[in-house]
């Protein structure tokens, strides 16, 4: 089997989650291309180190210059803040390697556009961290709709809920950085990327954005205080092309809430509802039956739904977050090595982001704006 060396940049959740997924997945997935976890690049050495000896990376260094230039690096993985994804992506994309980028794919539609255009004039194959998109049963309820078994399509309510920013003495960071975060990119990019995923193109809207937070210290443990310029909530009235309207909501000052990404598409034949706090459950309404003993179908994740057998024979034992990352790893080794590009490639994460960008221009001019 061909070997290929992975080089991951950033040592956080999101880069320990990506060294999981592509540790994992050769030994859940028959792929054509082996991956090697050749170089880690943390900006803090020790970080760096750590991540070297925890996961067995070949190399670690504190250049991602270096990475990148690395020969025995093939993918790399870009796991850092949004305001550095561009650069290194586009530094990837020249040194001919394939990029792994986490979401969103930079702070605006132009640079994501740049970024989409420089792969593909390159060659090069890219996939971005919507890894939720991976739940086989987020698939399922994709072939129904797709298939008519909901019947025309007449709504759509999207939502993802968090509590992470909830308490106003967590400090300043790059999430607040108002060139060009904001929940809206953070998390409201993950349930316009479902709403896309379900239903396809957005082709306007209107948006309020709503920042709740005014202030917060400016660095850990500072008793400085420092303005926040970015929305809290995002609030989103769509019109689909396909005819249908709905609502898009996003907010991580939703206390209590830890990882609420929901849906409900409802049809003139049936709805479906789906949470991810509820992650390996799909409920399934279809009119008809005797009144009293109406109500949804809860559909259970189990091998039926691939690729949920390649991890567990029996339905009811549940996959977990970290395995939609190798999911998400391994439908990327099957497209660098020839097979069909299942996304969320730069693409298509570009055309979220101009759906991300129409929402804050919506929410400057008050009205309905069309998406680019």
């Amino acid at each position: 089997m061909a070997e290929i060396g992975i080089g991951i940049i950033g040592t956080g959740f999101m880069g320990k989650a990506h060294a999981m997924a592509y540790r994992a997945a050769p030994g859940i997935f028959p792929l054509a291309l082996r991956p090697v976890l050749a170089t880690v690049a943390d900006i803090d050495e020790a970080g760096a180190e750590r991540a070297r000896h925890a996961f067995g990376f070949h190399r670690a260094t504190t250049d991602w210059r270096a990475l990148i230039e690395d020969p025995a690096v093939g993918i790399v993985c870009i796991t850092t803040p949004t305001a550095l994804h561009r650069e290194m992506a586009l530094a990837a994309i020249a040194a001919g390697k394939h990029v792994h980028c986490e979401k969103p794919l930079a702070l605006d539609a132009t640079g994501a556009e740049e970024m989409a255009r420089a792969a593909e004039l390159g060659g090069i194959r890219t996939a971005v961290g919507f890894n939720y998109l991976k739940n086989p049963l987020l698939g399922l309820a994709r072939e129904m709709i797709a298939a008519g078994e909901l019947g025309r399509i007449t709504a759509f309510r999207g939502l993802h809920a968090e509590d992470y920013m909830a308490d106003p003495e967590i400090p300043w960071s790059w999430r607040l950085d108002p060139a060009g975060a904001g929940v809206i990119a953070d998390l409201g990019s993950h349930i316009i990327g479902l709403a896309r995923f379900l239903l396809g193109p957005i082709l306007s809207l209107v948006a309020d954005l709503e920042t709740i937070v005014e202030e917060r210290p400016a660095a850990l443990r500072s008793a400085a205080r420092r303005p926040v310029a970015v929305d809290d909530i995002a609030r989103l009235t769509v019109r689909f092309a396909r005819g249908c309207g709905g609502t898009i909501e996003a907010s991580w000052v939703a206390t209590g809430r830890k990882m609420q990404l929901g849906f409900e598409v409802t049809g003139e034949r049936g709805s479906l509802s789906f949470t991810q706090e509820r992650m390996n459950e799909l409920l399934f309404f279809r009119p008809g039956g005797e009144k009293g003993r109406q109500g949804f179908l809860r559909i259970e994740a189990g091998p039926e739904h691939p690729p949920y057998g390649l991890f567990c024979p029996a339905a009811g034992h549940q996959l977990g977050f970290n395995d939609l990352k190798t999911i998400e790893a391994a439908d990327f080794l099957g497209a660098i090595a020839g097979g069909a590009d299942v996304g969320p490639d730069f693409r298509e994460a570009a055309e979220i982001q101009k759906v991300v960008d129409t929402a804050r221009n919506s929410a400057r001019e008050r009205s309905w704006v069309a998406v680019p």
